[in-house]
This record gives C-alpha cells, sequence and structure tokens, in this order.
C-alpha cells in the first residue's frame, strides 16, 4: 500500500495488468483512459481498474490518496464493486463517511511502520477488508429499495455477468448462460434487459469486442487470429460484427488506438 500514487511500470503508458488496482484519491485532478475511454474526476474518489482493462494516466495534477493490493481483499466485495460502483465512486468531502475512511488508511499505514510480524499483517488484512466492505455497504445502502422480486433479479443479472466474464470466449449463446443459471432463455433476456437495457446477446458481443479490442492493441497477431482468440470461426461475421460494435473495423481501430501514438512493442 502506497500514499502516493505509483507503480511498478510506466503507467503513462497505456498496459494492462492480470490483478486488480485499487485508489483511495483524497484530493488532486485525474484524467485517466480505462479501456479506450478518457475517465476525469478530482478527489475524493475511489477508482478500479479491473484485471485485464487496458489502462493508463494521462495527467494527474496535487495527488494525495492510497493505492493498495486487492488481492488482500475478500473476492465478493471487490466483485459486488466492480458489478455495482460507478468507477470511480466520489465521495462527499468533509462527510463522516469519507473521516472514517481516511481514519482506517491512516490506522493502516501506522501499522505498517511496526515491527513485521504474522499478527501485524493479519491486521492490515482485516483492515483493508473492513475499508472495502465499508464502501460496499455504504454503496449497498443508498442503492434504491427494491422488492423482493427486483432483488432475485439483480442476484441473477450479477451471475450473469459473472458467468459472462469467465466464459463469453465459448458461450455465445444466450441459452447457455440460462442454462447454467437453471433458468429460461426468455427470463434471462428479459431480467438483463430490464436493468442494464441491452440483452444477453449484446453483453456477449460487448464482451468479445472488447477482448479484440485488446488484443489487437497489445498483440501482433492477425485479425483471423483475433477472431478465433475470442471465440469466432468465422474471421468475415468477426470483422462485421467488430465493424458494427465499433465503427472501425479490426485493422483501423489497430492503426487508430495504438500504431499512432504507441508504437509496439511497450
Amino acid at each position: 500500500m502506497e500514499n502516493q500514487i505509483s507503480d511498478h511500470h510506466d503507467i503513462s503508458r497505456p498496459h494492462r495488468d492480470n490483478h486488480c488496482q485499487l485508489m483511495l484519491a483524497l484530493g488532486g485532478e485525474y484524467r485517466l483512459n480505462i479501456d479506450f475511454e478518457n475517465i476525469e474526476f478530482k478527489g475524493p474518489a475511489l477508482i478500479g481498474v479491473f484485471p485485464e482493462q487496458v489502462h493508463h494516466i494521462i495527467k494527474v495534477q496535487q495527488p494525495k490518496g492510497w493505492g493498495f493490493d486487492p488481492s488482500l481483499v475478500g473476492k465478493e466485495v471487490l466483485e459486488f464493486l466492480e458489478i455495482n460502483s460507478p468507477n470511480p465512486l466520489l465521495l462527499e468531502t468533509g462527510s463522516d463517511f469519507l473521516q472514517d475512511l481516511t481514519t482506517l488508511m491512516e490506522l493502516i499505514d501506522k501499522v505498517q511502520l511496526y515491527n513485521v510480524n504474522n499478527f501485524n499483517q493479519k491486521s492490515i488484512h482485516a483492515m483493508l477488508n473492513a475499508l472495502l466492505s465499508l464502501i460496499a455497504g455504504n454503496l449497498a445502502s443508498n442503492l434504491p429499495e427494491k422488492r423482493e422480486k427486483d432483488n432475485r433479479s439483480a442476484v441473477i443479472k450479477e451471475a450473469f455477468i459473472k458467468l459472462l466474464k469467465a466464459h463469453f470466449k465459448v458461450w455465445k449463446q444466450p441459452a447457455q448462460y440460462a442454462s447454467a443459471l437453471a433458468i429460461s432463455t426468455s427470463h434471462l433476456n428479459d431480467t438483463v434487459k430490464s436493468l442494464t437495457g441491452s440483452p444477453v446477446s449484446v453483453h456477449i458481443q460487448d464482451a468479445s469486442i472488447m477482448e479484440a479490442k485488446r488484443l489487437l492493441y497489445f498483440t501482433e497477431n492477425t485479425v483471423r487470429e483475433v477472431a478465433y482468440q475470442v471465440g469466432y470461426d468465422e474471421p468475415v461475421y468477426f470483422g462485421k460484427l467488430f465493424k458494427k460494435v465499433t465503427s472501425l473495423t479490426p485493422l483501423e481501430f489497430r492503426k487508430k488506438f495504438r500504431d499512432r501514438d504507441y508504437p509496439y512493442p511497450f
């Protein structure tokens, strides 16, 4: 955990990691790019970069805050934040809630100065879990109250999103997700569309195209190879789908986002 914004590699250049990164920004101004979209915000805020997302810092002014290793945090909390939290999650300056978060972070920093031993490490892990759980709890308490039916719908949506992340390269049909959830395809589709605005098929396409973008950006693989890697056996169909979603052909995307400003390799 750091009380400065830092990383082990050049965070000003696009890159991706196989782990999650979280930062509690108490102050400063930030402009980031996450998965080819610019995000601008001012602290206090919580920002997360999740596994495999392409990201880099464009500009930071007067940063103040902490970044920490979320591998020390319970998976359930991270999944809740990824699915339910806006990114960034803006926090209210001067609120009791923000003061509680700051107090916890300061205590964690203090404990890190103690002699290193197993019990101190466990206490740090526990406080990190408490901090993220506190944020998740605050977020959950501010979600609109829902009837039992709506709560069930939210459970289905979250379960679908988890399955999608694990299987989108292989499962291209909504019926495969519905079968895994033991519900009808129409029920799954109606539920997901009512909560997200998009049907299941669009979510499958979007997950596939996003991974294709990342591969086009970070590899020298041909369009045909990228198509196979994201689960499409017909490269021509993949190319048409990619253009439908992005308004660019795969090679146009590669040229626009990679070859122009960030020549391979990194």
